[in-house]
């Protein structure tokens, strides 16, 4: 069960892949939000059920028609948020498997009977692939993320990079406005990019922060911008960050959708840990101030703090700057 978000699916997407890699006759259900679903609905041998958290008790009695006579072997409960825990009651499971007492929240630990092993900084990924630990599914070397999409999507992503060639992706908007970057200077290092005959592209879903947040990066940018912010379906995102060199992006779903398909990730980071949330696979590339800011609330470095601790405040974005995301752009200019 992993209702949401994008970037935690994306994280999900390789635990699961371990499994169907282990065990191919295994039968997997995932339990899984409605935007999300969009992304991953091709995986083969999966049973999708759709849980629209915006309808409340009539989404939980969803669930509980489409698992009823049921029983599974195992409930992997990836989710600590208590509405999950709440929904996640309707599931007959012989193993409801959660988190480790450290890492349970919102009384999550009321509803498992079973817990992965304790783990101290954990990557979200790393923490989701306790629960594979925890069946005793054999471990990886290497981890694959295996997300199909339709023939159509790949020509059109195709299409796109032709006419583009080489191009660079800033996807800048993430949930929350204060955890984007300010859009002048997201502006600043598109002219720079475009300087060295690179192509930028501007990307993110249909919602107004997206929206809002792309207009004022085109604002206050010197050189045009293309702009697909709203425009693709998450598989045509997910193709057009693949082909892309590089994506600057904060703590946003396409930064974690461009490290399932091999794509490099400049990620900014203030309120929370880049070793925790960050892209899992350019842990060394991301521009953090989060260590900082948060000694500076807490009186403590975040090591001595309890794992997830967020900096809180509308401006903390501001203290990153534009010659430090430069620097990290550097090395994939060449």
């Amino acid at each position: 069960m992993r209702l949401s978000a994008i970037g935690d699916v994306c994280h999900a997407v390789a635990m699961v892949n371990r499994i169907q890699t282990a065990w191919p006759d295994t039968e997997i259900t995932w339990v899984i939000g409605k935007v999300e679903y969009q992304l991953v609905r091709l995986m083969p041998n999966i049973r999708f059920i759709i849980f629209d958290k915006k309808r409340g008790k009539a989404a939980v009695d969803e669930l509980k028609h489409a698992v009823k006579d049921e029983v599974f072997d195992a409930l992997l409960m990836m989710q600590v948020a208590l509405r999950a825990n709440l929904a996640s009651r309707v599931i007959n499971a012989k193993q409801r498997i959660g988190f480790d007492w450290a890492r349970s929240k919102e009384l999550h630990w009321l509803f498992a009977n079973k817990r992965v092993a304790s783990r101290k900084h954990a990557h979200v990924l790393d923490g989701f692939m306790d629960f594979a630990d925890a069946l005793g599914v054999p471990s990886v070397e290497k981890l694959k993320w295996d997300i199909p999409v339709s023939d159509e999507d790949k020509l059109w992503a195709r299409q796109q990079a032709q006419k583009l060639g080489k191009y660079i992706v800033i996807a800048p908007a993430a949930s929350k406005a204060e955890r984007n970057w300010l859009p002048e200077r997201y502006a600043s290092i598109a002219d720079y990019i475009q300087q060295q005959n690179v192509n930028v592209i501007l990307c993110g879903g249909p919602g107004k922060l997206d929206r809002e947040t792309a207009d004022a990066i085109k604002h206050h940018a010197a050189t045009e911008l293309q702009d697909f912010t709203g425009k693709t379906s998450l598989h045509q995102l997910l193709m057009l960050l693949k082909h892309a060199d590089l994506v600057i992006a904060p703590d946003t779903g396409p930064a974690h959708m461009a490290t399932t398909v091999g794509t490099p990730v400049i990620g900014l980071y203030a309120h929370s840990n880049p070793l925790r949330t960050g892209p899992y696979n350019n842990l060394d590339d991301v521009v953090s101030v989060y260590n900082e800011c948060i000694e500076e609330q807490k009186g403590k470095s975040w090591r001595k703090l309890p794992w997830g601790t967020r900096a809180k405040g509308s401006h903390l974005m501001e203290r990153i700057s534009i010659e430090q995301v430069k620097e990290k752009i550097s090395g994939y200019m060449v």
